[in-house]
């Protein structure tokens, strides 16, 4: 299903934004990539935030029936 890869997409993209906002932090700087592309549209950033935390929230949910590997008759 194409909705399932947008979200996993936009999950594995916030999990690494997390991580580079972690080691940014120790570092002493700004690593989150979204702010730094988004940073001059604030409205456009937080719809991105908003995005991934829901792709989260309904893979959380949703990700047994849709993955062949979790469920072997899930959809491709």
């Amino acid at each position: 299903m194409k909705l399932h890869g947008t979200m996993f997409i936009l999950v594995i993209v916030g999990g690494l934004n997390w991580g580079l906002v972690a080691l940014g932090n120790w570092m002493g700087s700004n690593w989150n990539v979204v702010n730094l592309l988004l940073g001059s549209w604030p409205t456009v950033e937080n719809l991105v935030y908003l995005l991934v935390g829901v792709s989260a929230a309904v893979l959380m949910f949703g990700h047994k029936q849709d993955c062949r590997a979790c469920n072997p008759s899930g959809m491709a």
